[in-house]
């Protein structure tokens, strides 16, 4: 049985949810918590690619200081270091359901009132980034999910940008940001960017929901990016005959290519969304259709006739249109004056006021923000100021009070301000990393934070008793009660065991673990019994304590040089030697007689 991968001993990661061009999305489970969430992870090819991981850290940070009920939560950041490298991560709220481009896959395109309504409530997050000071960039389906129950929930800050930062133009290279077909005319054009750009790719997004295909199509980005900025859009009321006058004005105005002539908020579009929705008159323009613009401006009838003239014919022309134009203008003064004058002088002596019948404050308390503001449109009556306040989970986003309250008379067209739950107060959490200790607990009470902090030591070369890590992370939302947990830097690592590795891999585990790569040495040392060229020791050894600066010297194996081949020697006959003679007893002579 495979052991479950573990971030941050603390995520236990599941299968996957998504694919993305930069990372992966798994489906993941806090182990402390015991909840499910979604864990996004820089793909591996690309966790050393330095602007990759700004991009990554980028959507961490801004998705961190956005908490509204229609972006995805983000709860935690993190890197897990690893044999092969730091692997960076966020962990985001598990969302189940489909992305927009999924539900357009499935169903083509959406009635208009749905998508209206979706898009409301799109226009709702977005309102609240920039009001944060976050430019989203890519708005579209892809990066839209809706829930079962119908909730949106937009997602992927990978590319946003702080409002002050999208001032500036792209890079020198001027690079576009953002996917082709929702892409702003100074987007395409590499141009500075605000909020405005968000609500032309809303309406981008609003056209695709309503038509069942976005308003630029071509061969290439970079054909898509041209039509944006020098060419119109069909009107969608000719592609999709559901399509009211007043959706057409909507999505004609959001996606001017003038940033001036668009809503200049979310929250502008969204408000006339909500207009059309409750069947009110919108703000923008009616779009006129080809029978009515050739009614106003009429034609002498006539044959084509000649298509050359002279001068004096030009002349003629002009003149006759100036008469023409007189004309219209006198006519129209003359129509004024006469309206004047009727309205002056009819009715008697005393002018008689015209008679407005009032209509009451419905009784909004409770309702969520959406309904209530649809309501307040449907009395006749205009969405005044919406404060947000901190409230209970269970009051998130729905309507507390309102001014003036219910049952008052009002004139028509006069604001009605809400007050809507803005769930339990949260507190930005202040970036303590680097900090000693006493001065990260200082500025923690100092931001308002009143819960207990815990310390765990951790191996870092970062001075001893600075903080390294923090949990809830830095940037991200918290209540003011909350625990805090701070890793605090042992200014030592202990050393990974290279032994067996050649000398590169060995020197990128060491860096990985947090040695800088100019004090990692390489030493030769004579060994028949290990591969060559490959570590069999590092002084100090494996699993010893090494402090910031202090060397380490790799043991790389090279084989022993061959001894040469003795010339070998003669070797002499041996002799054997003479018997030594045998010694007899001989009688002795007998004497003779």
């Amino acid at each position: 049985m495979t052991t479950p991968q573990v971030l941050g001993e603390r995520y236990e990661i599941g299968g996957v949810l998504g694919r993305g061009g930069m990372a992966e999305v798994h489906r993941g489970r806090d182990l402390r918590l015991g909840r499910e969430v979604a864990v996004k992870v820089l793909r591996q090819d690309l966790a050393r690619d330095p602007s990759s991981q700004v991009r990554f850290r980028r959507e961490a940070q801004a998705s961190a200081s956005l908490n509204h009920p229609a972006i995805v939560a983000v709860y935690d950041t993190g890197e897990d270091r690893t044999a092969t490298g730091a692997t960076p991560y966020i962990v985001m709220e598990y969302v189940e359901g489909d992305t927009l481009r999924d539900v357009l896959r499935r169903e083509r395109r959406l009635p208009p009132e749905r998508a209206m309504s979706l898009t409301a409530d799109i226009c709702a997050a977005l309102d609240f980034s920039h009001r944060n000071g976050i430019v989203h960039r890519d708005v579209k389906p892809g990066n839209v999910m809706i829930t079962p129950q119908g909730t949106v929930k937009v997602m992927d800050f990978g590319i946003a940008r702080a409002v002050s930062d999208s001032a500036a133009t792209m890079t020198s290279t001027a690079a576009v940001i953002g996917t082709a077909q929702y892409l702003s005319p100074e987007q395409a054009r590499g141009e500075g960017v605000d909020a405005r750009s968000d609500v032309y790719s809303a309406g981008c997004l609003l056209y695709e929901l309503v038509t069942g295909a976005p308003p630029f199509t071509g061969d290439s980005p970079v054909a898509v990016a041209y039509q944006h900025v020098r060419e119109d859009p069909r009107t969608p009321s000719s592609i999709n005959p559901e399509i009211t006058p007043e959706l057409d004005a909507i999505l004609l105005k959001a996606m001017s290519k003038n940033p001036a002539n668009r809503y200049q908020s979310a929250a502008d579009m969204r408000a006339d969304l909500l207009r059309a929705v409750a069947g009110q008159r919108v703000e923008a323009t009616p779009v006129m259709s080809d029978a009515e613009k050739t009614t106003i401006i009429g034609v002498t009838p006539g044959g084509y006739g000649n298509d050359e003239w002279d001068d004096g014919q030009a002349d003629d022309k002009r003149r006759r249109n100036r008469i023409i134009a007189i004309v219209v203008a006198v006519v129209v003064l003359i129509a004024g004056g006469v309206g004047l004058a009727l309205a002056l002088t009819s009715g008697g002596d005393e002018p008689t006021a015209p008679v407005v019948e009032q209509v009451a404050v419905p009784d909004l308390v409770g309702d969520p923000q959406a309904a209530a503001e649809a309501e307040i449109l449907a009395a006749g009556l205009q969405v005044g100021t919406v404060t947000r306040e901190p409230s209970t989970q269970a009051q998130e986003d729905t309507v507390l009070s309102s001014s003036p309250a219910a049952g008052t008379q009002l004139d028509p067209q006069e604001p009605v301000d809400l007050v809507v739950g803005g769930g339990p107060n949260t507190i930005a959490v202040p970036n303590v990393l680097g900090d000693d200790q006493d001065e990260a607990i200082d500025r923690l009470e100092g931001a308002g934070f009143t819960g207990s902090t815990s310390t765990d030591q951790v191996d870092s070369l970062q001075p001893a008793g600075t903080v390294v890590g923090l949990d809830p992370a830095p940037g991200s939302q918290a209540a003011p009660d909350v625990s805090f947990r701070l890793s605090i830097s042992t200014g030592s690592i202990t050393l990974p065991d290279v032994r067996r590795l050649t000398e590169p891999a060995a020197r990128e585990a060491l860096v990985d673990a947090g040695l800088d790569n100019g004090v990692i040495v390489p030493n030769n040392v004579e060994r028949d019994d290990a591969t060559p060229g490959t570590v069999v020791d590092t002084d100090p050894g494996p699993r010893a304590s090494v402090s910031a600066g202090e060397t380490v010297t790799l043991l790389i194996a090279v084989p022993t040089p061959a001894q040469p081949t003795p010339t070998p020697t003669p070797t002499p006959t041996p002799t054997t030697p003479a018997a030594p003679p045998t010694e007899e007893t001989t009688p002795p002579a007998q004497p003779t007689s």
